[in-house]
């Protein structure tokens, strides 16, 4: 008892150092729980990983053969050792032959996907910037209608990733979602994405799957890493001192644009089974005696276009992949433009908003619908455009809309979820 009696008095008598150690302590044990968390998800994954890879296949078939584009800057350098520890070890249990390659520097992404060979799927594992460069590369091949049928796996790696809600689960351990992002590949489910092709007058077409995004929001959100020291309010200080600078944020903007075009019915997936032989001679017979006649070819109609002024704080040109399995009647990319007529105060609280979601728009925002567009900017207006969250130099841009062009391993229960939010 005396023992414990003088313990107590200890740290009495020293309580700044006791708090200091239990402070520690506390840290630390919570450090070393969570670490033993993560060791748990791992190899919950790689058991499921290793199911796959032990099914038996036929001595003609061959092993799957990954091809992967890793971008070692993302996440701040730390996406070689997330792949490694969370990505490369279920890929490796399932039986998957993997190709790796690493980026050295910003823009490779495109060129090297000159080179890269038929493989049965490409994974890209970085952020929203390694993802642009491979579907712009993919797209810029002389072969890209043939590489456009190779699915494609994205592990979310970077500091944004804008189109990993649309494809994977949402959870805030890392560790998590890396795993299961990974796993969907495995599983095999795909969804069809459209995309973007963004053309300048002089440049190569860029290509984006989620938008194109111009204006005073953009312009103050590209600041907001700047105000760091500013915490919780660093979003609310950066558009409150944009406005210090100029006020009012008005962008003059000349649009055209053609209406959408039908959706045409989805193909089936399965092959229908072939008609008797009695059947198919009578067909032919049928064909041979009263050939159908020849319908005559359609005048084409000269395409009309639609012109519009704007006076904007923003415009936004996305497609509908915040939810690719919604079925529309049309293939559309959107188009929508915030009011000139903000406050300050307004502007602030808006811009905190779409600091989560850039998508998310005001009730007074005009919105259409078209399946081509040509922006025209006036001659005295510079910026940047943020394509995909990249950042390009504003010019005169034609957006046309790509439907369905690419297949995208999703997950088969965030599926389920974006068709109950559809409906």
């Amino acid at each position: 008892m005396a023992r414990v009696v003088k313990v107590f008095k200890t740290l009495r008598n020293h309580w700044k150092k006791s708090t200091f150690a239990v402070c520690v302590l506390s840290y630390g044990g919570h450090w070393l729980y969570g670490i033993h968390c993560d060791s748990l998800l791992r190899r919950e994954a790689c058991l499921e990983a290793r199911e796959f890879g032990r099914q038996q296949i036929s001595p003609q078939e061959q092993l799957k053969k990954a091809t992967v584009i890793l971008n070692p800057a993302a996440c701040n350098g730390k996406a070689i050792k997330l792949f490694d520890k969370n990505a490369a070890p279920i890929l490796h249990l399932a039986g998957v032959e993997i190709t790796l390659v690493k980026t050295d520097f910003e823009g490779q992404a495109k060129k090297l996907m000159e080179f890269i060979e038929q493989t049965d799927m490409l994974i890209v594992a970085g952020g929203d910037g390694t993802l642009q460069e491979v579907v712009t590369g993919l797209l810029r091949r002389p072969d890209q209608a043939q590489m456009c049928n190779t699915p494609i796996g994205f592990i979310p790696l970077g500091s944004s990733n804008s189109l990993s809600p649309s494809l994977h689960l949402l959870n805030d351990n890392r560790v998590k979602h890396i795993t299961s992002a990974t796993l969907s590949i495995l599983k095999g489910e795909t969804v069809q994405l459209d995309v973007l092709e963004i053309k300048g007058e002089k440049e190569q077409p860029v290509f984006a799957l989620m938008g194109l995004r111009w204006g005073a929001f953009r312009d103050a959100a590209a600041t907001i890493s700047k105000y760091w020291y500013m915490g919780p309010l660093k979003t609310k200080a950066a558009h409150w001192l944009s406005t210090l600078r100029e006020w009012p944020l008005v962008r003059e903007v000349s649009l055209s644009y053609l209406e959408p075009t039908l959706r045409p019915a989805e193909l089936p997936t399965t092959r229908p089974p072939r008609a008797s032989l009695p059947s198919r001679i009578m067909r032919r017979l049928k064909n041979y005696w009263s050939p159908p006649v020849e319908e005559t070819p359609k005048v084409e109609e000269p395409e009309k276009w639609t012109d519009r002024e704007f006076s904007t704080l923003e415009l936004l040109i996305h497609t509908h992949n915040k939810n690719p399995v919604e079925r529309r009647l049309y293939d559309s990319l959107m188009i929508r433009a915030e009011p000139e007529n903000f406050t300050v105060g307004e502007f602030i609280a808006a811009g905190n908003e779409k600091e989560t979601d850039p998508t998310i728009f005001t009730e007074k925002s005009t919105t259409l619908e078209a399946s081509v567009c040509q922006l025209k900017l006036p001659e005295d207006v510079g910026g940047f455009y943020n394509i995909d969250n990249e950042e390009y130099d504003a010019m005169p841009v034609e957006v046309r809309l790509l439907p369905r062009k690419l297949r995208f391993f999703i997950n088969a229960e965030r599926r389920e979820q974006l068709l109950t939010q559809a409906q």
